[in-house]
């Protein structure tokens, strides 16, 4: 295998902090928190009911860590230049009280001073009746998942028969409290629902809510994944342009530590952004970390097993300490090699970690 040498990325860090940067040069600039491994739906691509029944053991409440866990593990992280916090699941909003979490991390400033963004994913479900009370809370943005318009495509894909229009209203009122801006997210599969791409972004041009399209991925759970189910960005942004043309915001590359490239509508009608991880692995500039509810480190979406930060976080400096030691070893480059790993058929036969407990 080849060995693929990057350019140190530009680091957020001020000169006089010593930069976290991984063995690929990459900084740690962003924490991707789940709080919840328990989600409400049974979405085919990442928690089908056939492996996910009502019975599945779950965490119980007593294994995941706590608000005040949490904390003190975010401000750890903060300091080594950590300024993006996204909180995750499962569903999050199932987790009670979340709104004190929220707060908490709001509160976080970064070492220079700046205020740490804080974001959250959900699949919308509850966010009608939560926005107001996350953004009181501190809650600046949110991305909301939502595969189809029509309501018998999303309700297969959400395998629990939940009407479509619940989430466009959670979107709604999201946007009407100052959530901004808010993103839709859309995994796009071959023969399930690339038929709602055009429909999609036709619904929320104008609107300000940013559509971004995910290339189906081997994420953990989906044993049956294959490429011949990939839609790939460049299919789905060719059938977008055909009928509203766009203009690239940055070479048709994602800006530095994003994960999308970004488009916008020639005609001013937004913004729409392209998730590329199979057909044009970005790697080489990953700048996040996971931890999964019961509190182990994953240093990649596609990785195997994390590392278990309950024994340090009694103990502030420790937790730092190992943070940057684990970052340091990062060699992590998952989506550049996944046609080495092994697969018969063209389908995924190598194992992941489960995409509820480290979350998205």
């Amino acid at each position: 295998m080849n060995t693929i040498l990057y350019p140190q990325p530009a680091l957020r860090q001020p000169d006089h902090i010593a930069p976290c940067v991984d063995m690929l040069g990459r900084p740690l600039t962003d924490l991707r928190i789940s709080v919840i491994d328990q989600c409400n739906f049974r979405c085919t691509y990442c928690m089908p009911a056939e492996l996910y029944p009502s019975d599945y053991p779950f965490l119980p409440s007593s294994e995941r860590l706590s608000f005040e866990q949490i904390e003190t593990m975010a401000r750890a992280f903060v300091r080594l230049g950590v300024d993006k916090i996204r909180i995750t699941g499962g569903e999050p909003l199932l987790r009670k009280n979340l709104e004190q979490l929220i707060e908490r991390l709001a509160r976080l400033t970064t070492p220079d001073g700046r205020a740490v963004s804080i974001a959250l994913t959900t699949n919308g479900s509850l966010l009608a009746a939560k926005a107001r009370s996350l953004k009181e809370a501190g809650l600046d943005r949110v991305t909301v998942s939502l595969d189809s318009l029509d309501n018998g495509i999303f309700q297969r894909m959400n395998g629990v028969d939940f009407p479509v229009e619940k989430v466009l209203h959670g979107i709604e009122v999201a946007q009407a409290v100052g959530l901004h801006p808010v993103k839709v997210n859309m995994v796009v599969q071959k023969g399930v629902n690339d038929s709602q791409i055009v429909p999609l972004a036709r619904h929320f041009r104008h609107t300000g809510v940013i559509l971004r399209l995910i290339e189906f991925m081997d994420v953990g759970g989906i044993g049956a994944w294959s490429r011949t189910h990939v839609v790939t960005s460049d299919a789905a942004r060719a059938l977008i342009a055909a009928e509203f043309p766009l203009v690239s915001l940055g070479e048709g590359k994602p800006i530095l530590h994003e994960t999308a490239s970004r488009y916008s509508y020639l005609d001013g009608g937004g913004e729409v952004g392209f998730i590329s991880s199979v057909s044009q692995p970005f790697c080489g500039d990953c700048s996040r970390v996971r931890v999964s509810s019961d509190g182990k480190l994953f240093t990649c979406l596609f990785a195997q097993d994390g590392l278990d930060l309950r024994p340090q976080l009694d103990s502030e400096p420790g937790l730092e300490a190992q943070l940057r030691q684990h970052w340091q070893r990062r060699g992590d480059r998952y989506s550049e090699v996944r046609g080495a790993l092994a697969q018969v058929g063209g389908r995924k036969q190598y194992p992941t970690v489960r995409m509820s407990l480290v979350g998205g």
